[in-house]
């Protein structure tokens, strides 16, 4: 039995990291035109969410991905995966370097905005096309209001896969489902 985690922002929020959902006034100024025509703007938007990331640390649901040496496919941004120890496939790239915050409107997959090219998408769905029955789809707090969230668990739903969701309380219930999947 194979298994791939498919993460969200909601596996990070009991890192004290806020949602977009939680920031619409974030979420609605990552768009690519935005980014190339309020250049001032859109880096103050960057470094916010740097800020909002800054000291923040793995919580047990991405320590137990990684000890359970399970693929992640995120769509988060905050890095949490690879400082637990995970290889992700990071679909939404990451955030600029310090010394590239003046240019970071003008800089791809850090993060990729609406209207960007997401080099990562096809690793994705490729990761999840080899899935077969049996195998185990673990999402983690993940919406479906992304047209990737909703593609990839119908992807793993027509190869066979059983689609298992945590929605709430990933710090404490991760760790719960793999032990159980162990068994």
């Amino acid at each position: 039995m194979k298994i791939i985690a498919f993460t969200g922002a909601g596996i990070s929020k009991q890192s004290n990291i806020p949602t977009f959902m939680e920031r619409p006034d974030i979420r609605e100024k990552l768009f690519r035109d935005y980014a190339n025509t309020h250049h001032e703007e859109y880096n103050e938007v960057i470094k916010q969410l740097k800020a909002n990331m800054n000291g923040a640390k793995p919580n047990d649901a991405h320590y137990a991905l990684a000890e359970y040496h399970i693929p992640v496919i995120t769509m988060n941004i905050d890095g949490l995966h690879k400082l637990a120890g995970s290889d992700a496939l990071e679909m939404h790239g990451g955030l600029p370097e310090d010394d590239e915050m003046d240019i970071a409107w003008s800089l791809y997959n850090k993060p990729v905005l609406y209207g960007d090219p997401a080099p990562n998408y096809q690793r994705a769905y490729e990761m999840v096309y080899d899935l077969e029955p049996g195998d185990i789809f673990l999402v983690i707090g993940c919406s479906y209001h992304t047209a990737i969230a909703v593609d990839l668990r119908e992807i793993a739903k027509s190869r066979g896969a059983r689609t298992i969701e945590i929605q709430e309380d990933a710090a404490h219930n991760v760790r719960k489902t793999l032990e159980n999947l162990m068994k």
